[in-house]
């Protein structure tokens, strides 16, 4: 059969590679309303990813609140309590004063009033403190010379008695360090006694040796020769403290950032203020021997001065030069305080032993 002139036409354009054209008018209308297919929608976001977001979110809002809680707390936290006028509210008859005052302001340091810092892990904010911790550290060495000279003299009928064991125990007690919290990693893995607990057991060692004062069945033995050396050692301690003062401002003075400089101030601060209760509480208990010595003018002075020295409390430490216009040295003020302290307390020592 022969083909058609149309199929001959088709088979023409298709070897020449020219594209046949649709057959018909319909078909040729039909492209025009053939409708497109839609654009594929984006693929829904994972589960995964919004628990990353939830993550992060609430691992950032830890951190913050974290943070919030060290600087909060350490603002809450800090106290350097240096009243003049801390006293014990219900003194006991017939007891030491000086050895009342020294339990009553331990006590107060470790938690009656102010929580004990120097021990606190990098966890509790007491951490981000450094001048409370140089304080109260300063205030504990100063007892601990208070009770051991306690031991050694005033608290023994003579040189050749048994120590008291409450002041011995308390002595020792004392000179835990003060930066032992439940664990010391140094020596053991084994929980062990904190600073606090073993200063509060000092604490309750020095009333019950009170008690016993009070009841008349221990020593205190109110004579000039164990005043007299009770000063000269407290004496010596503000003499040593002097000198580390002088060293540190020879070293380092002028310099405008002096990290170390508050610490010495607040570790002789604590124990300037420490050494003024306990010297003012020792001078009542003393009364008599200061009167009939004549010096219980020069032994107000001496606390007057104390106070003094113990109630600087600069709002920022610095260790200018001595002649700087801008720049003070607060070290080089304390020391002066500390020094006539001292001065004062030689004083006393040459009065009592005429």
């Amino acid at each position: 059969m022969s083909q058609k002139p149309e199929d001959t036409f088709q088979e023409d354009l298709a070897a020449s590679g020219v594209a046949p054209a649709r057959r018909g008018w319909g078909a040729r209308l039909g492209g025009l309303f053939r409708r497109r297919a839609p654009a594929a929608a984006p693929p829904p976001v994972g589960g995964g990813g919004r628990w990353r977001r939830t993550i992060l979110l609430g691992v950032g809002g830890l951190v913050i609140l974290f943070v919030l809680y060290m600087a909060v707390g350490a603002f809450v936290v800090h106290t350097v309590d240096d009243d003049p006028d801390f006293a014990v509210a219900s003194p006991l008859a017939n007891g030491s004063k000086a050895v009342e005052i020294a339990a009553a302001l331990i006590e107060r340091e470790t938690g009656d009033a102010h929580r004990w810092t120097a021990n606190d892990p990098f966890f509790l904010p007491g951490s981000l403190l450094d001048n409370m911790p140089n304080y109260q550290q300063g205030i504990i060495y100063a007892l601990s010379r208070f009770t051991a000279e306690m031991g050694d003299q005033i608290g023994r009928s003579r040189g050749s008695s048994q120590v008291d064991p409450d002041l011995d125990r308390a002595t020792g007690l004392l000179r835990y360090p003060g930066t032992i919290w439940l664990f010391d990693l140094s020596t053991s893995w084994a929980p062990t006694a904190s600073s606090e607990s073993q200063y509060r057991a000092a604490a309750r060692a020095l009333r019950s040796y009170n008690e016993r004062v009070a009841a008349g069945t221990a020593p205190f033995e109110r004579r000039a020769d164990n005043l007299l050396q009770t000063v000269d050692r407290f004496a010596a301690d503000l003499g040593s403290q002097s000198s580390v003062i002088a060293d540190h401002i020879e070293a380092s003075r002028g310099w405008l950032i002096d990290t170390r400089a508050d610490d010495i101030f607040y570790s002789t601060k604590g124990r300037l203020y420490a050494y003024f209760l306990v010297m003012r509480a020792l001078g009542q208990d003393f009364d008599g021997v200061l009167a009939q010595s004549g010096a219980t003018k020069i032994w107000a002075e001496m606390v007057d001065n104390l106070r003094e020295a113990a109630e600087l409390q600069p709002l920022v430490v610095m260790n200018g030069r001595a002649d700087a216009m801008f720049q003070p040295n607060h070290l080089a003020a304390q020391g002066f305080f500390l020094l006539r302290a001292r001065t004062q307390m030689r004083e006393l020592s040459n009065v009592l032993r005429n």
